[in-house]
C-alpha cells in the first residue's frame, strides 16, 4: 500500500503528460497549420513534450524575448541614457541615444528638456539620423499609418507619435503634442467605424472624422515622419531656445558626458506586456549606444549572439528588436533554452512585473485565466503576424512547479483567437494536475 501510495503523484503526472501529449498531436486546430512546440520542467531538467523542436519558425513578437534579455545584460535596471553631450567653453554639443521615453505619451519623461533649458550655452544638435533606418529589414511600406510600425530614430520624441484621445467624460477630444492641431484637416469622407485619423503617406499632414456621440471614448497613436531637423524644431519650441543642427563630425570618438532619465524597468515592462515594438527597436539602439558609442541593431544583435547566447541550441536568426520581420527565425528549443537561463539571471519577481500575466494584463489579460480568486499562472510573451502566432514563457502547477513553454505557429489562416483557445486546454490541463 505505502509503495502504492508513493507511486501515486508520479502515475498522475505520467497520466497527464501523456494526456497533454496526446491532446497537442490529435488537435484538429494544430493540425490545420505547421506546430513547433516545447514543454519543459527544468527542475528535472526532463522535456514533457517536443515536436519540429529543432525547425526555424517565424516568432512574431517572441523577439521580443530575445531583445528584453539583450537590454536586460547591457542596460541592467537602472535608468537609460537620454543624451550624449560635450561642453566647450559657451557650446553645448548633443545628440541622441535612442531613449523612447522623451515627451513620450506614456512616460512624459522631461530630464533631456529641464537640462537643455537650463543650459547658459548655446545649444548645437549633432546630426547622426542616417545611423538609423526609420523601418527595419523587411517591414512593408503601408505600415506608416500604425502605431505598431512607428518609426525608429536616433532621437525621439513624444514617441515619435501624436496622439489623439477622448476620455468618456470628457466633452471633447485631445491630441498630444498639441502642436499638430496645425496640420489636421476634417474629412467626412472617412467614414470607418466611430472615428478615423489618418496621416498622408510622405508628410506630417492628418485628416480625421468622428462620429458625434459624447459618451464614445478613444485614444489611438499616429505615427509622425522624423528628421533632425524636425526632432531639433520639437526641441527648440518646448524649450523655447534655439538649437543649431551642426554635422556628425567626429563628437561621439570625442570624450563625452551621458544624462540618465528614465528607470529602464518601466520600459521593459511596457514593451512585454503591450507588445510594444517602438520600444523593442529603440532598446536595441540603446543597447548599441552602451556598448558601442554608436546606434546600430545590427551590431548590437551581432554582440548578443555572441556574448549572450552562444550556448543556445540553434542560432538565433534575428534582424530587429520587435519581431515585425519576417527575416526573424528561431526554434522553440533556442526559446527554451532562453527562457532557462532568464529563469537563473533574472529575479521572478521581475519577470512577473515586466511579462504579460494570464487573465490579468497585457497581451493576454483576456485568456489564461486562473481559477477564481487564485493568482495567474501564465506568465508569456504572445506573438502575431499575418499567418503567424506563438506564445511562449512561464508556467505555473497547483502543485508548485515551473514549467518553461514555447508554442511557434506558422501558416495558420485560422483566426488567431482559435489557436489561442487550443493553447489554454493545453496549458490549463498542465496547471491543474501536473
Amino acid at each position: 500500500m505505502r509503495k502504492i501510495l508513493f507511486l501515486l503523484p508520479f502515475l498522475i503526472f505520467a497520466c497527464t503528460v501523456q494526456k497533454v501529449s496526446k491532446s497537442i498531436k490529435n488537435s484538429q486546430v494544430f493540425a490545420k497549420g505547421f506546430i513547433g512546440c516545447m514543454i519543459v520542467d527544468p527542475a528535472k531538467d526532463k522535456t514533457l513534450y517536443a515536436q519540429n523542436e529543432s525547425r526555424y519558425f517565424i516568432p512574431a513578437s517572441n523577439t521580443k524575448i530575445f531583445t528584453f534579455y539583450t537590454s536586460y545584460k547591457a542596460l541592467g535596471t537602472g535608468k537609460v541614457n537620454g543624451l550624449n553631450y560635450i561642453i566647450k567653453e559657451d557650446s553645448l554639443i548633443f545628440w541622441g541615444a535612442g531613449d523612447p521615453s522623451l515627451l513620450h505619451p506614456d512616460f512624459k519623461d522631461t530630464t533631456v528638456i529641464n537640462f537643455l533649458k537650463e543650459s547658459p550655452q548655446q545649444l548645437y544638435m549633432v546630426d547622426d539620423f542616417r545611423q538609423v533606418t526609420a523601418f527595419g529589414p523587411g517591414w512593408s511600406w503601408d505600415w506608416y499609418n500604425y502605431y505598431y510600425a512607428t518609426e525608429r530614430s536616433v532621437f525621439p520624441i513624444y514617441g515619435n507619435v501624436v496622439r489623439f484621445e477622448k476620455k468618456e467624460d470628457q466633452p471633447s477630444w485631445t491630441l498630444y503634442p498639441p502642436r499638430f492641431k496645425n496640420v489636421l484637416t476634417e474629412d467626412a469622407s472617412l467614414t470607418r467605424g466611430n472615428y478615423t485619423f489618418e496621416r498622408e503617406h510622405l508628410q506630417n499632414r492628418y485628416r480625421y472624422a468622428i462620429r458625434n456621440n459624447p459618451l464614445l471614448s478613444f485614444s489611438t497613436d499616429k505615427p509622425f515622419i522624423t528628421s533632425a531637423a524636425f526632432t531639433a524644431e520639437l526641441l527648440s519650441e518646448r524649450i523655447e531656445k534655439p538649437i543649431t543642427l551642426i554635422p556628425k563630425d567626429t563628437y561621439h570618438h570625442q570624450p563625452h558626458q551621458k544624462l540618465m532619465t528614465a528607470p529602464v524597468d518601466s520600459i521593459y515592462s511596457q514593451m512585454l506586456k503591450i507588445s510594444d515594438n517602438f520600444l523593442a527597436e529603440q532598446l536595441l539602439l540603446m543597447v548599441s549606444d552602451q556598448l558601442f558609442d554608436s546606434l546600430d541593431t545590427r551590431a548590437a544583435i551581432r554582440y548578443a549572439n555572441e556574448n549572450y547566447l552562444q550556448d543556445l541550441p540553434d542560432e538565433p536568426q534575428w534582424a530587429d528588436g520587435s519581431g515585425l520581420s519576417a527575416h526573424n527565425m528561431f526554434t522553440p528549443r533556442t526559446i527554451i533554452a532562453l527562457l532557462k537561463k532568464m529563469k537563473a539571471e533574472v529575479p521572478m519577481d521581475k519577470i512577473k512585473a515586466y511579462f504579460p500575466a494570464g487573465g490579468e494584463s497585457g497581451t493576454i489579460r483576456n485568456f489564461y485565466k486562473p481559477d477564481p480568486g487564485q493568482p495567474p499562472y501564465v506568465y508569456a510573451k504572445t506573438g502575431t503576424l499575418s499567418m503567424s502566432n506563438a506564445l511562449s514563457g512561464y508556467l505555473f502547477t497547483k502543485s508548485g512547479k515551473v514549467l518553461l513553454f514555447s508554442f511557434l505557429l506558422n501558416n495558420y489562416t485560422l483566426p488567431s483567437n482559435d489557436l489561442k483557445k487550443e493553447m489554454e486546454k493545453v496549458l490549463y490541463a498542465l496547471h491543474d494536475r501536473y
